[in-house]
């Protein structure tokens, strides 16, 4: 895992565990020397995360679409910083840099992200391992929502392995060395997605 994508709120939260722990995953993300891919933001975890690396030497690309650079949230002091059209084309980049993918807690977006690379990982378009840092039970209730869709028949039980979940940053890291993603049947490329 040469580069790691983090999906992140641009907002910081109430909780001061979320920060801390992107903190703390940023600065064993360049220890680990993993390379961090995002959204590009200087803004809430996104900014904290990306902080991290950079200040513990490791490399950061950023990924952010025109107009929020023209709206000046763009993270200037990033390794490098690619500037693409949409949000679309945001996402589509940032999983080809990417050998895997975190989800720390976020809003909307982050998880429109997470549950885009879960997808793609179903219809075979990637198997890059996918985890959940689950900061102070963050992620508790979609976990929880997950396990019922599978219960209602939406989702073959297989699937619930497509991503991990661990509460602390070095758990996860080490989960997603070891995933092992379920078979899955290549429905689609990226470029048809």
């Amino acid at each position: 895992m040469r580069n790691i994508c983090v999906f992140c709120g641009s907002q910081s939260g109430t909780d001061a565990r979320y920060r801390q722990t992107a903190i703390e995953l940023g600065r064993l993300l360049a220890q680990r020397g993993h390379g961090l891919v995002y959204g590009g933001g200087h803004v809430g975890l996104m900014g904290t995360i990306a902080d991290a690396v950079l200040q513990a030497g490791g490399a950061v690309s950023g990924v952010i679409p025109k107009p929020m650079t023209e709206r000046e949230l763009a993270h200037e002091t990033v390794t490098k910083l690619y500037v693409v059209s949409s949000m679309h084309e945001r996402k589509g980049l940032m999983a080809s840099l990417s050998d895997a993918f975190i989800a720390l807690p976020g809003g909307y977006g982050t998880l429109e992200e997470l549950f885009e690379v879960i997808a793609w990982a179903q219809l075979g378009i990637h198997r890059k391992p996918i985890g959940l840092l689950n900061v102070a039970g963050y992620f508790d209730a979609l976990i929880s929502f997950v396990d019922h869709t599978i219960a209602e028949g939406f989702i073959k039980s297989k699937y619930r392995g497509l991503f991990v979940t661990a509460e602390q940053p070095l758990t996860l890291l080490d989960a997603l060395q070891r995933h092992q993603l379920p078979p899955t049947r290549r429905w689609l490329t990226q470029e048809e997605a």
